[in-house]
């Protein structure tokens, strides 16, 4: 005749061992949470890959402003900037007279560090970003940006006021410079093409 004692310790024995399914179970949760983890992974890529698409949305914006304000400037003016700074308030006048509402910041570095395009190392005739990531834009440009097509810098987009011709061929001149640095090449004026991009134009929100 069995105890009570020992009686319990077998049933305790037996309560301890593992069920015929507790290995499927442990292997299901092990996929679950491998499965959480992946989808976490594509929804952060996909975040990322958004907030790319904005930042690239708001550099051809910005610098469609500040390509037309360059123009408005020079139309007003008759000559070209000497500095972003002036497109706020043209020294030549005693009151303020604006081109531009603020310097922007470049969408890509988050700083107002934009290159100035200086082909005399003196005159602005436009900007570029000092970004040397890819864009994932490649395609799709408006008119006055075509030129940014299958561009594999975003320093590569350059935002001039007047098209810039050599040799009978539309090009921009090189993008790889220091802010402030002149360019080497040649500019012959052409008719203003400010994109449709004047002060009053509706475009993505900028950061202030």
């Amino acid at each position: 005749m069995q105890t009570p004692k020992k009686t319990s310790q077998r049933v305790r024995v037996r309560a301890r061992r593992p069920g015929p399914h507790s290995g499927f179970t442990y292997i299901g949760l092990l996929i679950l949470v491998a499965a959480m983890g992946l989808a976490l992974t594509v929804v952060a890529q996909v975040w990322q890959t958004r907030q790319l698409r904005d930042k690239e949305e708001e550099l051809l914006f910005v610098g469609a402003e500040i390509r037309s304000a360059i123009g408005r400037f020079i139309a007003s003016t008759g000559r070209y900037p000497q500095s972003l700074e002036d497109l706020l308030k043209d020294p030549a006048y005693p009151g303020v007279r604006r081109s531009l509402r603020k310097i922007y910041r470049d969408p890509m570095t988050g700083r107002p560090d934009w290159v100035l395009v200086k082909p005399d190392g003196n005159t602005v005739l436009g900007v570029h970003s000092m970004s040397d990531a890819q864009p994932l834009k490649q395609s799709g440009f408006s008119l006055a940006n075509q030129g940014f097509e299958a561009k594999e810098q975003y320093s590569e987009w350059v935002f001039l006021a007047h098209a810039v011709q050599r040799n009978g061929a539309a090009t921009t001149p090189a993008a790889t410079q220091e802010p402030g640095a002149a360019n080497n090449f040649d500019p012959v004026p052409q008719p203003l093409d400010d994109g449709g991009a004047g002060l009053g134009r509706t475009g993505p929100r900028v950061r202030r």
